[in-house]
């Protein structure tokens, strides 16, 4: 009966063959929403350059932002991170750049390049005063200050930046928020224990200050990262000095509305 094993052989492999040509494809990997926006060959050369400079896709996928929501970027200046959150969130979501007129008037030759034509369809550009944002009441999935934070507390009418009510100004921004919205802030870190000072004077601001401003209106602290810190930043410097530009320390956090 030696002739059975090579009959068993082959129907086996035949078995196994049949299997494998039947069998389900693999699926293909889910997309990354982040790194294709980001990978949007439709962005500058001068965008992409900064990129490297403060790591969007670390600091959006500590924010959980994703596709679908509505998100505003508060004070967004010339719309950097407003081209990327189009991407991300795609046509069923919607991104507000919120600019008050002294940060229209700086950003203004850089936005009008970035939105010439209507080539960012889902963004809404705003330019608001700080007392009314028109936010609106749980609107909001999510909301971002990239390194303008400290702003709230600048005070240079001299200069056109009158003095902000920066507890009205949360507020509004608490509001907007869905419960479960996430608020992502960006910014240059101060010596611990400075408080709100150093944002006069060097355009900075102590996280922990931040961390207990932002308490203080019901927001959580959910996430915090170190990708954007700079360990020989003595955070002595005004930011805008050109021995420290752009290679400031800076601060992450990711706050939840409850």
């Amino acid at each position: 009966m030696h002739f059975a094993r090579p009959l068993i052989l082959s129907l086996l492999l035949s078995l196994a063959f049949c299997l494998h040509a039947h069998a389900a494809p693999a699926p293909h990997p889910k997309s990354d929403p982040i790194a294709s926006a980001i990978a949007n060959p439709a962005r500058s050369d001068r965008d992409r350059e900064r990129d490297a400079r403060d790591r969007p896709e670390a600091v959006l996928e500590l924010a959980g932002f994703g596709p679908g929501m509505t998100i505003a970027d508060i004070f967004g200046g010339g719309g950097y991170y407003s081209e990327i959150l189009a991407g991300l969130v795609g046509p069923q979501g919607r991104v507000l750049l919120i600019n008050n007129p002294p940060y229209d008037a700086y950003a203004k030759k850089a936005l009008e390049a970035r939105l010439a034509g209507g080539r960012l369809a889902n963004v809404d550009y705003r330019i608001v005063p700080n007392e009314a944002m028109g936010l609106g009441e749980e609107k909001l999935d999510g909301a971002m200050i990239i390194m303008s934070y400290h702003d709230l507390y600048v005070a240079d009418p001299d200069q056109g930046w009158p003095a902000i009510d920066a507890g009205q100004f949360i507020d509004q921004i608490v509001k907007a928020l869905k419960p479960g919205g996430k608020l992502l802030i960006v910014d240059h870190s101060a010596k611990p224990g400075t408080g709100k000072s150093a944002a006069q004077t060097l355009h900075r601001i102590d996280e922990a200050f931040a961390r207990s401003d932002f308490k203080a209106h019901g927001l959580e602290l959910v996430a915090s990262s170190e990708v954007l810190r700079h360990k020989d930043d003595e955070r002595t410097r005004n930011v805008t000095d050109e021995a420290i530009r752009g290679k400031t320390d800076r601060f992450v956090q990711v706050y939840r509305k409850p």
